[in-house]
């Protein structure tokens, strides 16, 4: 979504973001987008991006909405049902788009995504407003003070060196994830810390329950991560709705 905006602004080119969003070297993964206006089928990506061509970058905003937090979607509609259920939507405008990925299997047992942007009409307003990145980098900087003390002071936490082997990748894979021209520098300095964050929740969800021996306290780490993940979110939502330079 930030590669749209930057096209928008006039900072990349189209093929920039069609190429960002699906590498060439990348055989495991098809992006379609489905239900636009004036469109009876499914199209590619190029295809459908090319509806957004006249809306100003201001107007297109990523939305990471969760259970309890709708923040930045409409009140209610079929919109808000489908990105809650997703967990993810771009607003562009008078257009909501969200990804159903369905996953394939060959007869030779080859496994493929195909990532369906489906378009929704945006009729009512939204409501709840987006954090600035002051307020989502104060956020988040508390959020990680507070689920660390309570982390350390739970004493759940677990090592393990598969583990430490998957933070190594993450740390290098998102030294590489930039946002694209336009961004100020708080904006990628939030993104890039987020991002790996939520890479390393990700990694702490699946390894459930850590170190924690019973119910009780498998349930209090996850009282204790819960807060991170959602300023993780918001703060992936701000960083990438920021103002752009032009």
């Amino acid at each position: 979504m930030p590669w749209v905006r930057s096209w928008r602004a006039g900072l990349v080119s189209f093929d920039d973001v069609v190429d960002h969003v699906t590498p060439d070297d990348d055989d495991e993964e098809e992006h379609l987008c489905a239900d636009l206006p004036d469109q009876w089928r499914a199209v590619s990506l190029r295809e459908g991006l090319s509806v957004l061509a006249r809306t100003p970058p201001d107007q297109i905003r990523l939305v990471l909405p969760a259970p309890g937090d709708p923040r930045g979607l409409p009140e209610s509609g079929r919109f808000t049902g489908a990105a809650l259920l997703a967990g993810e939507c771009i607003i562009a405008g008078n257009l909501g788009l969200v990804p159903e990925v369905t996953t394939h299997t060959s007869g030779s047992g080859v496994q493929w995504n195909t990532v369906t942007w489906r378009a929704y009409p945006v009729e009512q307003p939204i409501v709840e407003q987006y954090l600035s990145t002051s307020e989502a980098e104060a956020e988040l900087n508390e959020a990680l003070a507070v689920a660390t003390d309570q982390l350390a002071s739970l004493d759940v936490a677990r090592w393990r060196p598969e583990i430490g082997t998957a933070l190594s990748a993450l740390r290098r894979s998102h030294d590489g994830l930039l946002l694209p021209p336009g961004y100020d520098h708080r904006s990628r300095r939030m993104y890039a810390r987020a991002g790996l964050l939520d890479g390393v929740l990700s990694i702490a969800y699946a390894d459930a329950p850590g170190a924690a021996i019973n119910a009780y306290e498998a349930e209090r780490r996850e009282a204790a991560l819960r807060p991170l993940a959602a300023a993780c979110r918001r703060a992936l939502m701000a960083a990438c709705n920021a103002p752009l330079s032009v």
